[in-house]
């Protein structure tokens, strides 16, 4: 497999504004805030047959370390149908082992079953949930990664308060 640097961004696409909302982030000098994006990777066209969009889905998660999905009802409903691109990525981010960083639209921060794919709950997978803000998306990236390879640990795992305060939210 080839060198691992990317972070994948998962989400339904009804979920689209939030994944540019994390793109301007990136782009904004006053947020510190930024992710190497798998998704500049393998580019597929609206117009391409669904084998080439899940290979090259495939293709682009094998340069991830990380997921982060965008956890939001319209996420839960298709990452858990069996037939989206987006449970497939799922299928795929599972498959190679990938850490998930569940970022909820709705600013949860204690996790939230209405945003979480049955696909992540029904398995032995590891995953934070954070609320949808950059500090604590960073802060996952940076910290949950590194330690998810070690972990004996399964399911879902939140921040605690002390976390979201030290980093002013």
């Amino acid at each position: 497999m080839s060198y691992r640097n990317k972070t994948y961004v998962a989400f339904a696409s009804e979920n689209i504004k939030s994944y540019r909302l994390m793109e301007a982030w990136r782009e904004n000098k006053n947020i510190p805030f930024d992710f190497y994006d798998a998704h500049d990777l393998f580019i597929s066209r609206d117009t391409s047959r669904p084998e080439t969009i899940k290979r090259n889905l495939r293709e682009r998660m094998k340069n991830a370390k990380q997921i982060v999905l965008l956890g939001s009802p319209e996420a839960k409903k298709k990452g858990g149908d069996g037939v989206s691109f987006l449970a497939y990525e799922l299928q795929v981010a599972l498959e190679f082992n990938l850490p998930v960083v569940v970022a909820h639209i709705d600013g949860s921060r204690s996790g939230n079953s209405a945003n979480y794919p049955r696909l992540l709950s029904d398995t032995d997978h590891y995953a934070v949930s954070v609320s949808f803000q950059p500090a604590i998306i960073k802060y996952a990236l940076d910290n949950y990664a590194a330690g998810f390879a070690t972990s004996k640990t399964t399911g879902e795992r939140i921040y605690g308060a002390t976390v979201y305060s030290n980093l002013g939210l």
